[in-house]
């Protein structure tokens, strides 16, 4: 399992790092031919890692395949706004004489906004309900949790690479010929 998972985060963290922070998930990053590809092998993987763990018939393993993309489908947005909103609440925050009002509206949206991914977190769990056993939504529930760790450290990680690189030395400016 736990060379699964590096093997997922390694292939999964570029992807998820080259995504802008206000990216709604609708359009690809920059690069997004390298991304796409990867995200296309992490869901392969992550395909197979589930059916072989859980021991899914070909049937089950289509059902849920196709229950993890619709939904998400719908979680991208959430997630889109979830980042938006907290890039604006730490910009309040950071603000010299932060505006009370739109921190509390701020924070209103972001529990709403977090109601609604805990919804379609219920709603895909339901559906599944309809072709897993107990047994195997309850393991699945906990590798993903597992897997959703792993992203999160390795883009963690990623992110703190990146700000302790010394920033590149200053070029000398060449004086215009006289």
């Amino acid at each position: 399992m736990k060379h699964f998972a590096c093997v997922l985060v390694l292939a999964l963290a570029p992807a998820l790092m080259a995504q802008v922070p206000g990216d709604s998930g609708a359009a690809p990053p920059a690069d997004g031919a390298e991304a796409g590809r990867l995200r296309a092998q992490v869901r392969q993987r992550w395909a197979e890692h589930v059916r072989t763990t859980l021991g899914l018939s070909d049937d089950q393993a289509g059902k849920l395949d196709a229950t993890e993309r619709r939904f998400e489908e719908q979680r991208q947005p959430i997630r889109a706004r979830q980042r938006q909103l907290n890039q604006a609440l730490n910009a309040e925050l950071a603000a010299q004489s932060p505006n009370e009002e739109r921190v509390k509206q701020l924070m209103s949206e972001r529990e709403q906004n977090q109601l609604r991914l805990q919804q379609v977190n219920r709603d895909e769990d339901r559906e599944m309900q309809g072709y897993l056993t107990p047994v195997q939504r309850a393991r699945y529930q906990d590798e993903r949790r597992r897997f959703q760790r792993s992203i999160a450290n390795a883009v963690q990680q990623q992110r703190e690479r990146r700000q302790s690189r010394p920033a590149p030395p200053a070029r000398p400016r060449r004086r215009p010929p006289r």
